[in-house]
């Protein structure tokens, strides 16, 4: 199943930044089309202000993935370590993460549904990993704690 597939005609307006700013931070970034028609997440992280992170997600229709044993992800990082993340339900507190480091060339990021796992503004839960059953809302975030600028290239993710 093709999550996302990124070209130059997608609607990214159901996209969504979450920095460090809602909680006093100074990060920032952005999410836009390239000319290729890839979803660009850019920015600076900034540990001013005790903050620390960028996050984007995408929220969209709660879609059925039972039976779907991992997520592909097509992209070009820029070496630097990010989270996939995943939420069953967009009201959920928590999100299931996975880390994935960059290469700083196309690569393609395989991550085992039942791996992710559930945290709360970055703490592990101790409740069980993602039940990869259904799901609400996808994205990445970058958290390394340093300051750095981020470039994360998106092609698309799909469930396999």
């Amino acid at each position: 199943m093709a999550l996302i597939d990124f070209n130059k005609e997608s609607d990214i307006s159901d996209w969504e930044i979450v920095n460090d700013a809602v909680m006093g931070g100074r990060s920032g970034s952005k999410f836009y089309l390239n000319d290729e028609g890839n979803g660009v997440f850019k920015g600076k992280v900034s540990l001013e202000n005790n903050g620390g992170f960028a996050s984007l997600r995408h929220r969209f229709t709660q879609k059925n993935i039972k039976g779907y044993k991992k997520a592909i992800i097509y992209l070009k990082g820029d070496g630097k370590r990010y989270q996939f993340r995943a939420k069953t339900n967009k009201n959920d507190q928590q999100a299931y993460v996975s880390y994935f480091e960059t290469t700083g060339n196309w690569q393609t990021v395989e991550i085992k549904l039942s791996a992710l796992e559930p945290t709360f503004r970055g703490r592990k839960l101790n409740m069980p990993n993602f039940p990869a059953e259904e799901l609400e809302e996808a994205g990445f975030m970058i958290g390394n704690k340093v300051n750095e600028n981020f470039e994360l290239v998106i092609d698309k993710i799909v469930l396999e």
